[in-house]
């Protein structure tokens, strides 16, 4: 039977054919793969190369106008300094001995001579009791002899009388006469103990007295340092539970202002010069003072030459130990002076490379460090003479420490 070639030619598969259809099929497969790809590259490169930022606190600088008073000149010089007394005193005992009674609290006002505080005395009154015993019998002894010197004066008046008549012998009237120069002899002995007696009362009385602790002064109680049943002495004598003082006590009339100013700026403070003064507790408020003298050496450590300043008038405000900052003021022309705007950022933003001082300045979501100029320290704030302008913001904190020219992202939430 022969072959039937047109059915052959219909079974016979067309391989190009099915080819082009396979490779029809792949195109959208290797596109969508290639696409994948090229994200994955994209996303890949953006990880890696992408900006960083670093968050960052911020804070405005400030600008504070002054307000000097009236007649006042221009700032000439400033410094900071401490309140501290003129007179002020730990007060303690002379002697050692256990503390029974304390009479003060802290804030309390005391009068010159007032009780403070009382020591146990049974010991010393007890020396006083034994002294004046002694010295009652020290006297009684003198009195005593005072009147055997007496009676031996009138027998020897008599024995030279008649010694004189020939009535008694040589021998009655060298025994008269030694008689009563040892009783002379005795009696001055004895006014002598009499006087050692009555010193050593005084000295037992003195130590009983001291057993009251008095106020040396008026003033104010700062600090009460002993307690009752403790042992005080003014030299530790007892070990290191021994208190060496009861209070300190400070006269708050003698407050005044004690500032170091740097040895090359001396020459621009003089003795009664007006000086302007603001404590740290009270940034706005401003002090009339005077410069009441400039003490005669320096400290060659700091370079730095102590001047001390009274206040025109005390306030119950201005306490011991408080920080404050002066400005030594030129002199005046009669006319108020226009106030003077100082610039003030936060201590937090200022960092030092050395003695060198530096903050970093936010400027459009970059960092740039920048020197400046410190000046007096005001609460919180600290005044930067060059290096800040009044409407530009430092950096007070950050996630990671900064460098020049860092990027960084504001974020001031607390």
């Amino acid at each position: 039977m022969p072959l039937d070639r047109d059915a052959l030619d219909a079974l016979r598969m067309d391989r190009g054919a099915d080819d082009a259809a396979l490779k029809r099929r792949s195109r959208p497969l290797l596109a969508g793969a290639a696409l994948l790809l090229l994200a994955v590259s994209v996303l890949v490169a953006w990880l890696l190369f992408k900006p960083t930022y670093i968050s960052v606190q911020t804070a405005s600088a400030r600008v504070v106008q002054d307000s000097p008073a009236a007649g006042a000149g221009a700032r000439l010089l400033n410094a900071s300094g401490y309140v501290v007394p003129r007179l002020q005193a730990v007060v303690s005992s002379k002697v050692t001995g256990k503390v029974s009674e304390v009479h003060v609290e802290e804030g309390m006002h005391v009068k010159a001579g007032q009780v403070l505080a009382r020591l146990d005395d049974a010991t010393a009154r007890d020396q006083v009791n034994v002294a004046k015993s002694q010295f009652a019998a020290a006297r009684a002894l003198a009195v005593q002899t005072e009147v055997e010197h007496a009676n031996a004066e009138r027998d020897l008046a008599r024995t030279r009388t008649l010694y004189a008549r020939h009535l008694v012998s040589q021998a009655d009237m060298d025994a008269a006469t030694t008689r009563e120069a040892s009783l002379h002899a005795s009696l001055e002995s004895a006014r002598q103990q009499a006087s050692v007696a009555e010193n050593s009362l005084a000295l037992d009385q003195q130590f009983l007295d001291d057993t009251v602790i008095r106020a040396p002064f008026a003033g104010v109680v700062v600090s009460k340092d002993a307690q009752p049943g403790e042992m005080i002495s003014p030299n530790s004598a007892g070990g290191g539970n021994t208190r060496t003082g009861i209070a300190t006590v400070v006269d708050m009339s003698s407050l005044e202002i004690e500032v170091d100013v740097n040895e090359a700026y001396i020459g621009r403070v003089h003795g009664g010069q007006k000086v302007d003064a603001v404590l740290d507790a009270y940034p706005d408020w401003h002090i009339p003072s005077h410069v009441v003298s400039i003490i005669p050496t320096a400290d060659r450590d700091k370079a730095t030459v102590k001047v001390r300043v009274g206040f025109d008038q005390l306030d119950p405000r201005i306490l011991p130990q408080m920080a404050i900052q002066v400005w030594f003021l030129g002199e005046g022309s009669g006319e108020a002076s226009t106030p003077a705007a100082r610039v003030q950022v936060p201590q937090t933003a200022v960092h030092r490379d050395g003695a060198t001082p530096y903050v970093f300045i936010y400027a459009d979501g970059r960092v740039e460090r920048r020197a400046i100029k410190l000046g007096a320290v005001t609460g919180s704030d600290v005044e930067v003479l060059a290096g800040v302008a009044g409407d530009e913001k430092v950096i007070t904190a950050s996630e990671k420490p900064l460098a020049d020219g860092m990027r960084v992202r504001e974020n001031n939430n607390p």
